[in-house]
């Protein structure tokens, strides 16, 4: 089946409360969508990429793209208020096709092409992946101000993306989620495990480079990783 990549860059930035969304930050001379989308151009088991924006920031999106020197981007979809809104957006986009589909966040400019190798790799024998790195922290579990429980952290992952999926299997996860009226989600991998239990969800080791901006500070952390690689 083919591999399509299907870039998240619906957020407007509110978190860090920044002008811009975090997508669009420069960092080391290039904007953190274009380090997100070229790791997905030049890996050759990726025969097409999609991003998924927010409608105000769709031309500029048109205008990266005519900068660059891409041509594996065939569709630019218009996201919604939530996540899973750009997902459904995805899925819908490509509903007729038979096809993976490798969701993977534009604020993650790091993914490597190893990871995009194993994730590819497992599509081939499970219809779910996700990626995720070792809990390094001792997890609490709280009630109130008061720790409650220690769990055991080696029984814990910290999930990052791409997160990658048939496409029949996500779009029937989504299909039984939609006609839940106290369906939330916060990831794709979460609606696959509530609504289609029996699926297996294959891990792909991450990386701690693979990061996700959320913070100001995390810009120059993202710089160190990029000295690193450049």
């Amino acid at each position: 089946m083919k591999n399509i990549a299907i870039v998240l860059a619906g957020g407007v930035g509110n978190r860090m409360g920044l002008s811009m969304p975090k997508q669009f930050i420069p960092v080391a001379g290039k904007m953190v969508l274009e380090y997100s989308v070229a790791a997905f151009e030049r890996h050759v088991r990726i025969d097409e990429i999609a991003i998924v924006s927010h409608y105000s920031y769709i031309t500029e999106i048109e205008n990266i793209i005519k900068r660059n020197t891409w041509n594996k981007i065939k569709k630019i979809l218009p996201g919604g208020q939530e996540r899973y809104h750009s997902s459904l957006a995805a899925i819908k986009a490509y509903a007729d096709q038979e096809a993976n589909l490798i969701f993977h966040d534009a604020a993650r400019p790091l993914v490597s092409q190893r990871i995009i190798s194993d994730v590819t790799t497992a599509l081939c024998k499970y219809k779910a992946v996700d990626v995720a790195l070792p809990s390094t922290d001792t997890l609490i579990e709280v009630n109130g101000d008061f720790i409650a429980s220690i769990p055991d952290r080696s029984r814990f992952r910290r999930s990052q993306t791409p997160q990658a999926f048939h496409i029949e299997t996500i779009q029937k996860a989504y299909n039984i989620a939609m006609r839940d009226p106290a369906f939330t989600a916060t990831d794709d991998c979460g609606v696959i495990m509530k609504y289609l239990p029996g699926t297996p969800i294959y891990i792909v080791p991450g990386e701690e480079a693979n990061m996700k901006l959320t913070y100001k500070e995390d810009i120059a952390l993202i710089e160190a990783f990029l000295r690193r690689v450049l």
